[in-house]
């Protein structure tokens, strides 16, 4: 068998080799995986893309307070953060094909039901079941590109997977504002089920079966709860800070859990006898530094869209149609970053292009600290939502790469799981941070406005108090993506530090 196929994992069948030096029968199934993964994918984060748009109209429908907007989008990311590690686990010892196909059937299903939600409760309520599917699909969707492509083939085929979701990216906040503003908010719903339907029958078809390399041991419960009551508490605190203050029970209860039961997650998860983190992955110095280099940068990114969103239908007065056609350029840019950082990475140490990204990610931050305002036009926001995109498509695929590079096969869903996982950390954070940055200095009126997209009808003295609420908001995510900077840069020399150590160990082993 080649190499590429053992160190992948491939299943691997006779056949001719081609011009990429891959099993013609094993490439010809990569590309096949990646159509499954690439639909999935597209239609999981466009389901989030489209609801950012829709959000104001959500408000309006339920007449939601602020707190329940804010869970709408939050209690999905928080969700899925804390059963992603339990999901990756079981990926690597149930088989990934099964755990992929049954995640699929239920995002499919609950968009139907949660188009038919009766208060916003119940919508909430379903939101959290989609966020378990969905945690679901994205432990096994960077593992079974990983697991189909050969390692030189990788950057490109997480490169075109990471172009799924700038392509979601790109139809998500057109397609969320053209429903919500034409059909009706449970459109940005039901829209997903068909193709819900037909990416299930496609992957039915395609994925194959690979067997399981670990025998089931059983799952860290304990770990899971600690897991979540200490990000749940942080992210619970972080989110209510706006709306109950400082000084809120809730608010100290929260934080008070976070310092609690994080520690002791982490604790517990160095003695559990199937602990549900590897925390041996972090003794890898390039695989840490490459893991907090994405932590910090999607903190920093995370929340973009959700509150340009907001920005252009509350403070400018654009319907949700107007503003998703505002956020194409920033998406179109994404796209074209993702698909073409592969060719990149080819030429390129992939921590290298990581951290061009990541400065690249900044100074559309800054732009947009600078430009935002309420008599700025559009062309200056653009150029900082545009700097943003790019920075964001060439990011996240080198990133991965960085940290999936030298997995051994056995451990990619796991090792995975964790990326994810403090990913989607990194997107909670980000987003309960960017809105109470935004929302905190406002009055219980104007903030409701905000999510209702109803600001710029109170005139222009509440139109600025947001502004500068804005300003804020991306001033700060400008410095957490700087120091995303001079992370990418440790962890690309802590790579090369650890290149040098192993050639040289090599070259000792060799004898005289």
């Amino acid at each position: 068998m080649p190499q590429a196929a053992k160190s992948t994992g491939a299943v691997s069948t006779a056949g001719a080799v081609d011009a990429d030096g891959g099993d013609t029968d094993d490439l010809r199934y990569a590309w096949r995986a990646l159509s499954v993964v690439v639909m999935a994918s597209i239609l999981t984060s466009l389901n989030q893309n489209t609801l950012n748009i829709a959000l104001p109209e959500v408000v309006r429908h339920f007449d939601a307070t602020s707190a329940e907007a804010s869970w709408i989008l939050i209690v999905f990311a928080l969700v899925t953060t804390c059963v992603t590690l339990a999901c990756g686990r079981l990926a690597d010892v149930m088989g990934r094909r099964s755990m992929y196909l049954l995640g699929l059937g239920i995002f499919t299903g609950v968009s139907l039901l949660a188009g038919l939600s009766p208060n916003v409760q119940v919508l909430i309520g379903l939101r959290i079941v989609q966020a378990i599917a969905a945690a679901m699909l994205l432990t096994n969707s960077a593992a079974i590109v990983s697991a189909a492509f050969p390692p030189h083939m990788l950057g490109r085929g997480l490169g075109l997977y990471m172009t799924s979701f700038s392509i979601a990216q790109l139809l998500g906040p057109t397609v969320g504002g053209a429903l919500a503003t034409t059909l009706g908010w449970r459109w940005v719903f039901w829209f997903n089920v068909p193709f819900g339907v037909v990416c299930l029958i496609w992957g039915w078809k395609i994925l194959r079966k690979v067997p399981s390399s670990r025998k089931f041991t059983g799952l860290d419960l304990r770990g899971n709860v600690l897991l979540i009551l200490g990000l749940g508490g942080f992210v619970v605190a972080l989110s209510s800070v706006s709306n109950a203050g400082w000084e809120s029970a809730l608010v100290r209860v929260g934080f008070l859990l976070a310092v609690v039961f994080i520690p002791l997650f982490v604790w517990w998860e160095k003695r559990a006898t199937n602990p549900l983190l590897n925390i041996s992955l972090f003794k890898r110095r390039p695989f840490t530094m490459a893991i907090l280099a994405g932590l910090i940068n999607s903190i920093a990114r995370s929340s973009v869209v959700i509150i340009a969103a907001l920005y252009f239908q509350a403070a400018k007065g654009e319907t949700a149609l107007h503003a998703g056609l505002m956020l194409l350029p920033m998406s179109a840019a994404n796209a074209v970053a993702a698909a073409s950082v592969g060719f990149v990475t080819k030429h390129m140490l992939p921590r290298t292009v990581s951290t061009i990204g990541s400065a690249i990610t900044t100074a559309g931050m800054v732009v947009m600290a600078i430009t935002t305002g309420a008599e700025a036009g559009f062309l200056p926001v653009c150029c900082g939502l545009v700097l943003v995109g790019l920075g964001s498509g060439i990011f996240q695929p080198s990133n991965i790469t960085s940290i999936l590079e030298g997995t051994p096969n056995d451990q990619v869903g796991s090792t995975n799981a964790v990326r994810i996982t403090v990913q989607n950390t990194a997107n909670t954070i980000g987003i309960a941070m960017a809105l109470t940055l935004l929302t905190a200095p406002l009055s219980d009126v104007l903030r409701h406005a905000v999510f209702a997209g109803t600001a710029s009808q109170l005139g222009s003295a509440a139109v600025d108090e947001l502004v500068a609420g804005y300003r804020i908001a991306f001033s700060v995510m400008a410095a957490v993506s700087l120091l995303a900077v001079f992370t990418s840069l440790a962890s690309r020399s802590a790579y090369r530090n650890a290149q040098e150590a192993d050639d040289k160990a090599e070259a000792e082993a060799v004898p005289a």
